[in-house]
């Protein structure tokens, strides 16, 4: 793994995705649809793509060249009806198979471990996206990686447990930093492959 893409990489997980590949040494693709969101401290150290994920023909620009894709797609609070997150999903995968790039991780959200009629209703429209999000990539038949985060605090990154394929979120909470170092971690760890994972902090004593 040399050369990552983020796609979201300015909300609150995204940079920490950027900041935990930049870390690794890897070459890191920002795709981003406002430069400006970018944190100034970033800017100089990766390669910005503008563009826009429900746009195609950017969307391939971005992942041509790369080894890995990391999903961290959000809707910046808006909990109305959408299909971005789906949709941008879906083009992001139609563009890996044209580029031969084989591994991606994305951040969901642990609401699809619920039953549907259990999830609080004022996420249900979100989740119903998530949940297309995660067909996408079982259907794409790429390395995929589908985490399916609890809660993402703003706290200082602390030991994490993860489980692969787990039934219920193992914990309520995880730190951003974590979520966006393992997102880029998984990229490259085959026993995540074709998997949920839930993962959580470990609970402070």
């Amino acid at each position: 793994m040399k050369k990552v893409v983020v796609f979201g990489s300015t909300g609150m997980t995204g940079i920490c995705a950027v900041e935990a590949a930049l870390k690794k040494g890897l070459e890191v693709r920002a795709f981003v649809r406002d430069p400006s969101l970018l944190p100034e401290n970033l800017k100089s150290q990766v390669e910005i793509i503008k563009g826009d994920v429900l746009e195609p023909d950017s969307v391939t620009h971005a992942v041509e060249g790369t080894d890995g894709v990391v999903i961290a797609l959000g809707t910046r609070g808006n909990l109305e009806p959408t299909s971005d997150m789906s949709e941008g999903t879906k083009n992001i995968i139609e563009a890996m198979r044209a580029k031969h790039v084989k591994n991606v991780s994305a951040c969901i959200s642990a609401f699809l471990f619920y039953e549907p009629e259990k999830v609080p209703p004022i996420f249900a429209n979100v989740t119903k996206d998530h949940k297309r999000m995660y067909d996408e990539l079982q259907e794409s038949g790429l390395n995929w990686v589908a985490v399916f985060p609890p809660h993402i605090s703003d706290d200082p990154s602390r030991d994490i447990i993860v489980e692969v394929n787990p039934k219920s979120s193992p914990g309520r909470t995880i730190s951003k930093h974590d979520l966006g170092k393992f997102l880029v971690d998984a990229l490259s760890e085959d026993k995540y492959y074709k998997s949920v994972i839930g993962l959580c902090n470990v609970p402070k004593q």
